[in-house]
């Protein structure tokens, strides 16, 4: 089974992220779920990322780079929206990494320093229409990424709710959040 490092959003660990974590638990993955945000959990999207800027996004990655610490390299990294910024680093930067799962984000690998680390798969997940996603140049990162990497999947579903995969907030779309969980269990299957 797996061993999957999964990274919250700008809301904070909220029960949907938890939730997630906990199926794939229940699918025999060992999954470590960090709380970056000591705690706190936002109710809108406003509140979370205003409190990321306060802290810094740059100390919110070191955060991510700390909860890696002590744990296997042979790691999947996974992120929702904020966290992808943590997940993706440690995939394309930290040896070992069995894969990623970016899930309402994507940044150009330049921003680590490089490109795709060549025999780590991965993951992209996003809704077409949300306006995040597919407008603020996550859509067109991810877009590039598969383009150049083998082994890199982008799966695009009709919508323009932005973490439609978190089951605790007024954006989760069921049907939508299915199919990417079984997509998931399917490359985390894959990865072992």
């Amino acid at each position: 089974m797996a061993e999957v490092l999964l990274f919250h959003h700008a809301h904070g660990l909220t029960a949907g992220v938890r939730d997630f974590a906990d199926g794939l638990r229940r699918a025999g993955h060992t999954v470590h779920a960090p709380d970056l945000y000591d705690g706190r959990v936002f109710d809108d999207l406003e509140g979370g990322l205003a409190y990321a800027q306060e802290v810094g996004f740059g100390s919110i990655a070191e955060r991510g780079q700390r909860a890696a610490e002590g744990l296997p390299g042979g790691l999947v990294y996974a992120g929702f929206s904020l966290g992808v910024m943590s997940a993706q680093m440690l995939a394309q930067t930290r040896p070992g990494a069995k894969g990623a799962l970016l899930f309402h984000s994507c940044l150009p690998p330049s921003e680590f320093g490089g490109s795709w680390s060549p025999g780590v798969p991965l993951q992209i997940h996003g809704m077409d229409a949300d306006p995040f996603f597919a407008e603020e140049g996550d859509l067109d990162a991810a877009r590039d990424l598969v383009a150049t990497t083998r082994g890199a999947e982008l799966f695009l579903y009709p919508g323009d709710q932005h973490l439609f995969a978190d089951d605790s907030l007024p954006s989760f779309d069921e049907p939508a959040a299915t199919l990417l969980t079984e997509r998931v269990l399917g490359f985390l299957a894959a990865v072992e």
